[in-house]
Formats: C-alpha cells, structure tokens, sequence
C-alpha cells in the first residue's frame, strides 16, 4: 500500500480572518524552516521503509510564498529518502497574488503537476471582508495564467458569506466552470474559535453566520457541480471524473501519511502523531536532530469513529462488510441499531451493505457522524 507526504509551510503574507490553521506572517525564518523540513525528512525515512510515496502536498500557510528552488531542495530530498512511485501526484496549493507568469512557468517545469488555488470569491468585497490577499482581477488572471501550464487545477471557494446572494455565489461558480476547472474545494463559512472572525462577530461588527444561507448554497453548488458533470466524491469536494485530489482520498480512505513541518499530523494506521505548533521550538529542536513530537496510539473506538466520520463524508461510504472484518460484530450491530433513526429520517441510506448519506443527509454529515461514534 502506498502512502503520502503532507509538508506544512507555515507563513501567510496576512492572516485571513477565519482562519484557525498554525503560520507566522513573518518570513524570518523562512531559511531555517527550509532546512528543518529536509532534516524531518531525513529523520523520519524509515518510517515507510518498503512502501512507495504516491502522493506529495505541499499545504500551510501559503506555500507559494517560497522560492521555486527551496521548493525544489525539498522534492530532492524526498526522492533521496523515500521511494516515490513513477507518476505522483505533487500538489502545491498556492494565492493568486503570488501565482507571477514567472513563477507559473518555474512550476510548470518542475515536478510540481497539480495546483491548489486559494481563490475564495471573485467578488471585492467578499476578499475585503476575510482579508484575503489577493483581489478579484487577481484571481482572474492568475486562473487564464495558470490554466495554460496546469491542467490538474483544484479551486477552494467559500460560500454561506453572510450577504451574499444566491446570485452573486452562483457567478463564482460560473466563472470557475468558464475557465474549465476540472476539481473544485468548496466549504462554508465557519467560525473557529479565538479567529479574527470570532471576535468581529462578538463585538457585532460582522454579521452571524447565516445556516438557511449556507444550505441554499451548498445545495446550488451540488446542482451546478453536477449539470457540469463534476462528480461529489467527499463533502467539499467536486471532481470531474480522472480529476480526484488523490492525496485527500489517501487520508479519507485510511492510509498512512507523513506530515512534515510545525504542527503537521502524521497517521500509520495504528498511530497519530503531531509536531509542534511553534516554528521556533520546530526549527531548534531539529537542529539538535530531536523531532519535536507527539504520540498517541489509536484505540479500536478511536478507529472506528474515525472510519465511521470519513466514510460518510464520502461516496464511498461506510461497508458493513469492513466493519464487521475490522472491528467485530459488536460494533457492526451498534453501527445498525445507531444508524437506523437516521435511515428512517431520510438522511442515510444502505445500498449494496453499504452505508451513504442522502442528499439531505450530506449538509449535516459531521452531525450525523458523531452521533453514531462509539464513546
């Protein structure tokens, strides 16, 4: 079986307002940082001795805010430690504010074959209001740029933005079809806690989060996605068929991952491990050779909860079959008689031994998930 490498590149030019992921806006150490990721990679090479890498990502923070050969020095130092398969799929995600013709070109000549784009909305003052970098001319152009060097282009989009029409989401959509996207990431406003946005909502400077909203739009964005031929293969994700993110399948589908950088997770099927959120702590820790890490061996609840929470989230669903295989019959009769009120709501459905949510059932997913965990 073969696995993945998350790296984490923790540096944002600006902080977003709902954002609640671990990145400095200080590129300081920048240099440094570069070095302790190769070194992790280094250290950590045995832990998928015999198995091959089919999957690199490349997430944050804002990894396009490195240079193409500190990009390329750590590509060299996987291939160095790690066997990757013939054709990987190596994702970088990046915002249209640094997606220069100069940079879309360098990617395009290296190992790098997908792009993830943090687009959000082509609208001004959508942008305005989570702080994002870029602005609407931006996110056009970069998208004419970059779809003539990349055909594998993922595009992340919010909706439920309080205010925002059913018309002005259904122009987002529009414009990403318009320049034939063939993968889109799509998800709601949400509101984590101790984020800029968080704090604006409780001091009544920005408007709550509007569920009714959020719903109309997930529902319009199945219908459009659809019509358009994409296929909902996980919540918030739409791919036209070839065009699947085959390194968030990998997660979805329990196999194991190595995250490299500060505050990355890290997953081999018996075990969850998590480096530290501090880029200072990570980066003199290693320079000691120390991995500045956590442990923590998954009980069978804590494995089942988890194949119970991505398999719903998915087309592929949750099999009784495996259930009964993996973890007994116990949890496969607890899994029946806990599910069965939801079946009898319309919200789940059993095809082939196999348990889905309806279409109903999909916007209340991680609900519906957590209610039929084993506690």
């Amino acid at each position: 079986m073969g696995g993945a490498i998350y790296i984490h590149i923790p540096f944002c030019k600006q902080a977003c307002f709902y954002c609640d992921f671990y990145f400095s806006t200080s590129l300081k150490k920048k240099d440094e940082l570069v070095d302790a990721l190769i070194t992790e990679l280094e250290l950590r090479k045995n832990e998928f001795q015999g198995q091959f890498i089919e999957t690199i990502y490349f997430g944050g923070g804002t990894p396009s805010l490195l240079k193409n050969y500190e990009l390329q020095s750590i590509l060299d130092a996987i291939y160095k430690n790690y066997k990757v398969v013939k054709n990987p799929e190596i994702t970088l995600e990046a915002n249209p504010d640094d997606l220069s013709e100069e940079l879309v070109k360098e990617l395009a000549k290296s190992k790098i074959n997908r792009l993830s784009i943090g687009i959000q909305s082509f609208f001004e003052d959508d942008l305005k209001s989570m702080n994002r970098a870029h602005n609407a001319e931006e996110a056009k152009a970069c998208l004419s740029l970059a779809t003539q060097y990349f055909d594998n282009i993922t595009v992340d989009l919010i909706y439920g933005i309080p205010n925002m029409s059913l018309e002005k989401w259904d122009k987002n959509l529009e414009t990403v079809f318009n320049f034939g996207i063939n993968h889109i990431s799509s998800y709601a406003l949400t509101v984590e806690t101790n984020t800029a946005l968080d704090n604006f909502i409780k001091k009544g400077k920005y408007p709550p989060i509007d569920e009714d909203l959020a719903l109309q739009h997930f529902n319009h964005l199945i219908q459009k996605t659809t019509e358009q031929g994409f296929i909902h293969y996980e919540i918030s994700n739409f791919g036209k068929p070839d065009y699947f993110s085959k390194h968030n399948t990998s997660y979805w589908q329990g196999k194991p991952y190595l995250g490299i950088g500060p505050s990355a997770h890290s997953f081999n099927r018996t075990q969850r491990s998590w480096n530290v959120r501090n880029n200072s702590i990570y980066i003199n820790s290693l320079s000691y050779g120390v991995l500045p890490m956590e442990t923590e061996t998954l009980s069978t609840e804590n494995k089942y909860n988890e194949y119970i929470m991505t398999g719903l989230r998915t087309i592929w669903g949750v099999s009784f079959d495996k259930i009964e295989y993996d973890f007994g019959k116990v949890y496969l009769n607890h899994l029946k008689k806990s599910s069965q009120k939801f079946i009898d709501e319309g919200l789940l459905v059993i095809e082939e031994n196999i348990l889905k949510t309806t279409q109903k059932g999909k916007f209340l997913v991680d609900g519906i998930a957590s209610e039929l965990f084993i506690v």
